[in-house]
């Protein structure tokens, strides 16, 4: 929220009224008043929109429609907010109304939001839906848990902080990230946290110190990965790996932006295995180098695959003995 509201600011033309954001977190009063004045750009998060709108604060009967971050509003389970504020808070019908929706994958659950949502669209694809750019190099190594943090500074120490640039770091959990946030300070890393358990003012003074520079490394978890757009942002490092490879994408997008090149790694252990295929294949399409501890993996998990595949076909009043293969 805080850094769409930011760009829109930067890039709208100066005839219009100033953008205005709706957070969960801020004090109603100032932003009545500004939205009292009028806005041509309002950026808001669905629960608060929804909020405003049964207040009387806010109509939406002459409005436009843009959905940024699609599949993330659905993965975060905003699509009951979502479709009650387009089809039941006087939004004007797809046809009357310009629909825009904005989505780094297209999932089925995204398909069918588009569909009912918007009237006979265009698809546009700036590159092949779900993937990553070659402008963002890519590596995985294979490190153990309990090496992690150990391997972590190796890298801060060896290529990271001899440049300068910022690093963003994601872990899994916010507990996560606050511990790993605490034990890089410790060891002289400038470091911030930012998760969903902190509140907006401290995501805000995190987001501004990352992006000043007095701390060049950024923990995180996914929360980080979607909507943030930080210049300056050469590494991506994720600590912990996701468990789908569309997470990964998000992740890793965060670097190589608007042209210029960046550097994303991974941590890989053995319970990294689920991923492993698609991840192997999202680096192939990029011509990125396989490492053999991700490469080795892949054929496993895919004999792995259709062997459960076969006892569950099967299985139902077969002996067992009649369908175990060797995988």
């Amino acid at each position: 929220m805080l850094e769409e509201e930011d760009l829109l600011k930067k890039q709208v033309s100066p005839d219009m009224r100033h953008p205005e954001g709706i957070f969960l977190s801020t004090s109603d009063l100032p932003k009545l008043r500004n939205l009292e004045k009028g806005v041509d750009i309002l950026v808001a998060s669905p629960g608060r929109l929804v909020d405003f709108i049964e207040r009387g604060k806010i109509s939406l009967r002459n409005v436009n429609l843009a959905l940024d971050e699609a599949d993330r509003m659905l993965d975060m389970g905003f699509e009951r907010q979502v479709r009650k504020i387009v089809q039941q808070m006087e939004m004007p019908q797809p046809g009357a109304r310009q629909t825009m929706l904005f989505s780094a994958t297209y999932p089925a659950e995204i398909q069918k939001l588009a569909s009912d949502f918007l009237s006979n669209y265009i698809f546009l694809a700036a590159r092949k839906v779900g993937s990553s750019t070659d402008l963002i190099v890519q590596r995985v190594e294979f490190v153990r848990d309990v090496d992690k943090r150990d391997h972590l500074v190796i890298l801060l120490l060896d290529i990271i902080l001899l440049q300068d640039a910022l690093t963003l770091v994601f872990v899994e959990t916010n507990r996560a990230a606050d511990a790993l946030e605490c034990w890089l300070s410790r060891k002289g890393f400038p470091s911030t946290a930012i998760h969903g358990d902190k509140i907006q003012m401290e995501r805000e003074r995190a987001l501004k110190l990352f992006r000043s520079g007095c701390t060049p490394i950024l923990v995180a978890t996914d929360v980080a990965a979607w909507g943030l757009d930080i210049p300056h942002v050469a590494h991506v490092i994720n600590f912990d790996l996701p468990r789908a490879v569309d997470d990964y994408v998000h992740r890793i997008g965060r670097t190589g932006r608007a042209g210029k090149s960046g550097l994303a790694i991974a941590f890989f252990s053995e319970k990294n295995a689920p991923p492993a295929k698609p991840l192997v294949e999202l680096m192939q399409e990029t011509n990125q180098e396989i490492p053999e501890c991700v490469g080795w993996i892949t054929p496993v998990i895919s004999r792995i695959t259709k062997y459960l595949s076969t006892i569950t076909r099967y299985s139902n009043g077969v002996p067992n003995s009649l369908i175990q293969t060797e995988i």
